[in-house]
């Protein structure tokens, strides 16, 4: 069961995460072309945001897999997994109230949409470009912490 569990945890983080560090990644230089009038970029924010929303809920499920296979490795107390877990957290923090937030101000503004108001985290696409980097490198880090694995027996 163990390794089914690790499976779904790996495919999971592979499948949600992936799109969506490519997503917000590609959005700040996006929004640099929409912000100088381009209809097709304004269309391209649009499909990054989705992708990033959606993904995101996805996502979910890479720490419910992630807790249930390290319940039954039997590692939950264990400092790399905690420091792991205090990453994810942090990363998802991140995209929730500065990423996401930041896209939907930079669609209203690029849109002109009055419907969506911008949102109260409005960054430029410079800051909203290095809030993303940061949460890249969070991901990066809970990689590569759950490949070294202090203690781990693998041998790896």
């Amino acid at each position: 069961m163990t390794k089914i569990l690790l499976s779904l945890h790996v495919l999971a983080a592979i499948i949600a995460v992936g799109p969506v560090t490519v997503a917000a990644s590609m959005f700040p230089a996006v929004l640099r072309r929409a912000l100088g009038d381009s209809d097709d970029a304004r269309t391209t924010l649009r499909t990054l945001h989705r992708i990033c929303r959606i993904y995101a809920g996805i996502g979910i499920a890479v720490p419910l897999f992630g807790f249930a296979t390290a319940s039954s490795l039997g590692v939950l107390g264990d400092a790399w997994l905690i420091t792991s877990i205090l990453l994810t957290a942090t990363a998802a923090g991140v995209l929730a109230l500065l990423i996401l937030p930041a896209q939907d101000g930079a669609l209203a503004e690029t849109t002109g949409s009055a419907a969506q108001p911008p949102a109260p985290t409005s960054l430029t696409p410079g800051r909203l470009a290095m809030v993303t980097g940061v949460f890249n490198l969070l991901w990066a880090t809970v990689t590569v912490l759950m490949v070294i694995r202090p203690g781990s027996t693998t041998g790896a």
